[in-house]
């Protein structure tokens, strides 16, 4: 695989200093954090190993990786490891992709208060689906789903929203399963008014909690007067649901799954250029999506703009719901299976080597010599900087 010309560490270690120390008052100490891991990534700070090739004698160092979640690098094992764990959850029934977006005032709101806001989106979204899917007007029954929260789009400005994939049926309470009509999950602009109506009403719970702050241009929110006239014009506009076609098959749900989870702001790939203190990365104009673009930013902009998309710690940006859930996922499936009439597939059990197991989930060895094609042998281990072993911080969720 080759590796990109540029990368988000690149501009951190270029330009990170300068932004700290003018935004040393409104950075977050997880976004200090994330900046951290993401500089120190596979680089000597986090310590490594020396690899030397059994045939022709060539060596190599290896350094660590950061495991933040948020850095671009770190994500593909991750992603390999979660999508095999679903491979064996598919159920042979139709899949629908059903997105969540919120408000612009709302996505404004949610910039800072991410914790509570992020968890409304979530529930909301869920228990609009779980309603309106119990309703025996629709399926009348239990329905799964997993949701991906995304926070920004092509040019990296805050854009909250939910990528949710949903099985087409549901499991009705007297045990039998309920498919859903050809083609066709749920009806969106009954899913939209539910979902409105659920979200703000969390919302203005959170609200009476004192749940919420509002700093800067929003801090006239903070009085209960101004804050429902805030809300007042998104009680009546229309808030975007959107179903897309059912997927092809159960490969296709894989596919579309590993291009929503474990995502980041931005890949390393769009970069283009890094050049007199501007970045230049691709995007795309989803107007018109085959006229790639080029996007230039000052380095501290586009440094704002990835640390918008930090979430706070130990937030969980992928979700389960219904027979999905964690908790009753196996016994949910196991029951679905059987009543569609198909065998529980076999869970192999994954090597604990992490080599192995990265060369099982992507086709490709880490083991293998660049140069002759012969078995790279690790002869030497060294650990991470002194200096930064006590400040480093890795998330390996």
């Amino acid at each position: 695989m080759t590796r990109p010309a540029f990368e988000v560490a690149d501009i951190f270690r270029r330009h990170g200093a300068t932004y700290r120390t003018d935004h040393a008052t409104t950075m977050s100490n997880a976004q200090r954090r994330v900046m951290g891991a993401i500089e120190a990534c596979r680089t000597a700070v986090l310590g490594g190993h020396v690899e030397q090739c059994a045939d022709c004698g060539d060596m190599r160092v290896a350094y660590n990786s950061c495991r933040n979640r948020h850095c671009p690098k770190c994500q593909g094992l991750a992603r390999a490891k979660w999508l095999a764990d679903r491979q064996a959850e598919l159920l042979p029934v139709p899949y629908f992709h059903v997105v969540f977006t919120m408000p612009a005032p709302l996505a404004a709101m949610a910039l800072q208060n991410k914790a509570v806001i992020y968890d409304i989106l979530f529930k909301a979204a869920a228990e609009t689906v779980r309603t309106i899917g119990a309703d025996p007007k629709h399926l009348g029954g239990q329905t799964g789903m997993i949701a991906v929260l995304h926070t920004w789009g092509q040019n990296l400005c805050h854009h909250p929203h939910l990528h949710c994939i949903v099985p087409g049926g549901a499991l009705a309470p007297d045990g039998h399963w309920v498919a859903c009509r050809p083609g066709f999950f749920l009806s969106v602009r009954v899913l939209s008014r539910l979902y409105r109506r659920l979200f703000l009403e969390r919302l203005v719970a959170a609200f009476a909690a004192d749940k919420l702050v509002f700093l800067g241009d929003l801090a006239s929110l903070a009085k209960p007067a101004a804050f429902n006239t805030h809300l007042a014009p998104l009680r009546k506009a229309e808030w975007v649901v959107y179903a897309k076609r059912p997927f092809a098959g159960p490969g296709q749900v894989l596919d579309y799954l590993g291009r929503y989870t474990h995502r980041v702001a931005i890949a390393n790939s769009r970069i283009v250029d890094i050049e007199d203190g501007k970045v230049l990365f691709k995007w795309k104009n989803y107007r018109k999506p085959d006229k790639p673009k080029v996007m230039t930013l000052n380095a501290g902009e586009f440094i704002r703009r990835f640390l918008m998309h930090v979430v706070p710690d130990g937030f969980r940006r992928i979700r389960h719901f219904g027979f999905l859930a964690n908790g009753q996922r196996g016994a949910r499936l196991a029951t679905i299976r059987a009543l569609l009439d198909v065998p529980t597939p076999m869970i192999d059990v994954p090597p604990s080597d992490y080599r192995e197991l990265y060369a099982l989930l992507t086709g490709r060895s880490l083991d293998i010599c660049p140069c002759c094609g012969g078995a790279m042998i690790e002869i030497a281990i060294f650990g991470r900087s002194p200096s930064r072993a006590s400040s480093m911080w890795c998330d390996t969720s």
